[in-house]
């Protein structure tokens, strides 16, 4: 709803009386894209990092899934994995280790192909190569062929992970999910889908009770 006061200053534009207008409102109540600017800032998405500090994302599910990645997915799969690139809806990029990177063989002028988060375990020297479907859609066979392609000179092996807010996002993807990938559900953490035909195969023992 248009205030009294900012429609005074609406219909003083065109005369002499504008610009003066103009000054007395944002003196008044300051000026509009602050107030915005302090307003979004108030939404901001904290995400804590596995060495315990903390970075902001600009608000969004899409920078919510991000989050639920490292602090659920990463500890329970990728347990002291660094966080190596994590990529922002408003600031393209938040964190972006290119020493790291370029170290692994990542061509770090190409960053713009990297998925949405980027994690290297250097035990077992995989980097976890993590598309969150809210931003541009699954680890479909063409995005994982373009990923690969870029990273033929990277000296770690790599898993590939789609991330999902809820089973039902899950359900919209599915047929477009690349074999020898995996989905993770933000809603069901503890467990993961494999697309990797019989790699896991195998009979499962029953989880013991009581």
């Amino acid at each position: 709803m248009l205030t009294e006061e900012a429609a005074d200053v609406l219909k003083a534009y065109g005369t002499p009386a504008f610009d003066d207008a103009v000054k007395q409102f944002i003196e008044q109540f300051g000026s509009l894209k602050i107030t915005y600017d302090r307003l979004r800032e108030t939404h901001r998405i904290s995400l804590r990092l596995p060495d315990g500090a903390t970075v902001y994302l600009s608000p969004g599910e899409h920078n919510a899934l991000q989050v639920a990645v490292i602090e659920e997915f990463g500890p329970r799969f990728a347990p002291g994995a660094a966080v190596l690139y994590v990529g922002d809806t408003a600031k393209k990029h938040v964190i972006f280790d290119s020493d790291q990177l370029a170290g692994l063989g990542v061509p770090i002028t190409e960053h713009d192909k990297l998925p949405d988060v980027v994690l290297y375990d250097p035990q077992k020297q995989w980097l976890f190569m993590i598309e969150a479907v809210t931003s541009h859609g699954p680890v479909s066979p063409k995005r994982h062929r373009e990923i690969e392609s870029f990273l033929g000179s990277c000296s770690a092996e790599r898993v590939y992970v789609t991330a999902f807010l809820s089973i039902g996002d899950f359900r919209k993807y599915a047929a477009d999910i690349a074999w020898e990938t995996e989905a993770w559900i933000a809603a069901n953490p503890d467990h993961m889908i494999h697309f990797n035909g019989p790699k896991f195969l195998g009979p499962y023992k029953p989880q013991r009770t009581g």
